[in-house]
């Protein structure tokens, strides 16, 4: 391991020797494909006990406070005086002074007021620039169980190091970035970061680390959730090198011009160019012609204070005002009055694709037999395991229990009983519940994963004939499968088999000699409006990107059925090893960007911004907060993420394209 030897005095040399490795000094993936006793190696900790009290405090005093975001105290005298630096500002600033020596004390007063008014307008907006890395850090305030000193302790997160060795079990919010070192049935729900809501299997597999972090299979983030299952994880970064972090130092950022306000400087410029074009020219003609100095020198400032604009930022602020109404008619609530214009001047429109090109939940669209016909008997089977387990509750149980007819055809709390249950778990990808039927029968309901089902079924049923699986049929299976995923469908299979009465254990030894009976495809559908929206933007000039974090397949299917072509489609790891410049060219003729991370969202926004465009970004989730502000309009809703709508500009009341 010598290459670790360089980098572990890297972040703090100067002061101490023999620190650990974190997230700023080593690609997260080099650190995952260690073995767990390497990585606590690397860590100087100890599965066992933990870390020493006196250690803890060493680390504590050299990483910090374990805080997404350390809040800058803003001194508002200081932020009011920076507002008074820009162009416009100054030139006005100038000529009150020079009304004031001439003695012209209503101009000095106009244009002082309309300073003043300007001035406070834009430092009121960059006196709240922090509330979005507040409420981040808000999100972060409980405990963990943690292991010091061979005792394991609840003890604030906040107080978390690097080496901390972290105990997870359902409900948990994971304390900081950690790599697993075990679980049993571990989900996670990272929508937090990447805004889609189905949780994630995590597990200590070292092996998948070429990829987006939040795809790393043994890594999980500060923030993300424990849907189900328990594990045992080292800390690897706390607080600002955390991935949430790296968000939370985005959201302090001071914020890009946007074009609006460009577009302000380039004409403020402009006027003062003419100003010292004009002035020293009146003042050398009225010196040759007239021959009085002082007379000249009076009339040619008269002619600067009256070229002056000092009644634009009013002007402005009034038309905005008026835009904000009108628009506040149609659903829309304006934070920003700047965004008004940067609005109308909108080249291209970023969005999300669950929940604004599509309707947000996920749909039980088709139960297929063998065949690929549709066949009530799969739903009716899935419905009773759906219905009688109580391990993960996903969103593809919740979309199965929403066909309420089949409960009242078969009649389930009188005709069924539960039996058992084998809950699910990463290494069988499948879980079963065992019931009795009216007949007095025990039947184990098996659904998961297709490769996984299948490997476990000796038999097929087709309506009611049970045949056994031969090599024609698992060629059959696997069309039908590919033709699913191909568009963009979530495929689980479905088998049983009948057990013995006098059985009342099970365990997942029992998951075999199974009927397969047939396949569930689950899909979150586009909504109606989406495609014709689409296509009333691209006629009115804005060409609409889609950024999601979503799987290829999905995001192609999905894209396809609402009218943007799906031909080229970026990924989020192809983005991860281009600079900004390759970046740039990349993008250039691509509307569609799948797997992507919210920091790829932000950097696609930035290179669109490069390039010229006037770039809007709508999102609702924390994942969404970087692009939002990198965008020339931010634009979120009303059930948005507390962070979310204080990086935008404007509020939409309904998660629509068509507002």
């Amino acid at each position: 391991m010598p290459k670790f030897k360089h980098l572990l005095n890297h972040t703090a040399k100067t002061a101490h020797k023999g620190l650990i490795p974190t997230i700023e000094t080593l690609k997260i993936g080099t650190i995952a494909c260690l073995s767990s006793t390497n990585i606590i190696k690397q860590f100087q900790s100890n599965l066992t006990h933990g870390l020493s009290t006196a250690e803890a405090h060493r680390r504590l005093a050299i990483f910090g406070k374990n805080e997404a975001v350390v809040e800058k105290k803003l001194f508002w005298p200081v932020v009011l005086l920076n507002n008074f630096r820009d162009p416009l500002s100054v030139l006005l600033i100038i000529l009150a002074l020079i009304s004031l020596v001439t003695s012209d004390f209503k101009a000095t007063i106009l244009i002082s007021t309309m300073v003043v008014i300007s001035v406070l307008l834009r430092f009121f907006q960059e006196i709240k620039a922090d509330k979005a890395a507040s409420q981040l850090k808000a999100l972060v305030h409980t405990t963990a169980q943690v292991n010091r000193n061979g005792k394991i302790i609840n003890l604030p997160i906040s107080c978390l190091v690097p080496g901390d060795i972290v105990h997870l079990s359902v409900g948990d919010m994971v304390p900081a970035d950690v790599i697993l070192l075990s679980t049993k049935n571990l989900f996670i729900n990272q929508s937090t970061l990447t805004g889609e809501a189905i949780p994630v299997q995590k597990n200590i597999d070292t092996t998948k680390i070429n990829c987006s972090p939040l795809e790393i299979s043994n890594v999980c983030f500060l923030g993300t959730n424990v849907e189900v299952g328990t594990g045992t994880a080292i800390v690897i970064s706390t607080g600002k090198n955390t991935y949430l972090g790296a968000i939370a130092k985005d959201l302090t950022d001071i914020e890009p011009p946007t074009s609006f306000d460009l577009g302000i400087k380039k004409f403020t410029w402009l006027i003062m160019t003419f100003i010292f074009i004009m002035v020293p020219l009146v003042f050398i003609i009225n010196v040759f012609t007239k021959g009085d100095w002082l007379g000249a020198l009076i009339f040619s400032l008269a002619v600067a204070i009256g070229l002056a604009p000092e009644m634009l930022p009013m002007i402005v602020a009034v038309n905005l005002s008026k835009g904000a109404l009108n628009m506040s008619k149609k659903k829309v609530i304006v934070k920003h009055l700047n965004s008004v214009q940067n609005f109308g001047s909108m080249d291209i429109l970023c969005t999300d694709k669950t929940g604004t090109l599509t309707e947000g939940r996920v749909v039980l669209e088709k139960y297929l037999n063998i065949n690929g016909d549709e066949d009530c008997t799969i739903l009716n089977y899935a419905y009773l395991n759906s219905y009688f387990q109580t391990g993960l509750n996903n969103l593809m149980d919740t979309a199965i229990l929403k066909h309420k007819e089949v409960e009242k055809q078969i009649n389930i709390k009188k005709n069924y009983k539960k039996i058992d249950e084998i809950p699910f778990d990463f290494s069988r990808r499948k879980m079963s519940v065992v019931i009795e039927n009216e007949k007095h029968e025990h039947m184990l309901i098996c659904k998961g994963a297709i490769e996984e089902v299948v490997a476990s079924c000796t038999h097929i049923q087709i309506g009611e004939k049970i045949s056994p699986i031969a090599g024609s049929i698992k060629q059959i299976k696997l069309k039908i499968e590919d033709s699913l995923n191909i568009d963009g469908f979530r495929v689980v299979a479905v088998a049983y088999k009948r057990e013995p009465i006098a059985k009342t254990g099970y365990s997942p030894t029992d998951e075999k000699d199974l009927i397969l009976v047939g396949f569930l495809a689950f899909f979150d559908p586009p909504k109606a409006t989406a495609k014709d929206t689409i296509a009333n933007l691209e006629k009115n000039g804005i060409k609409i990107i889609v950024l999601t974090g979503d799987n290829l397949l999905v995001t192609k299917k999905i894209c396809a059925e609402v009218g943007l072509p799906s031909d080229k489609i970026l990924l989020g790891d192809t983005i991860e090893k281009m600079d900004d410049e390759a970046l740039k060219i990349a993008i250039d003729n691509i509307q569609i960007f799948a797997k992507l991370t919210p920091l790829h969202k932000e950097r696609i926004v930035r290179a669109l911004r490069d390039l010229g465009h006037t770039v809007g970004f709508m999102g609702d989730g924390i994942n969404d907060a970087p692009a939002l502000r990198a965008a020339d309009i931010g634009i979120s809703v009303d059930t948005a993420a507390d962070i979310a709508k204080e990086s935008s500009d404007i509020i939409l009341l309904e998660k629509s394209l068509a507002v």
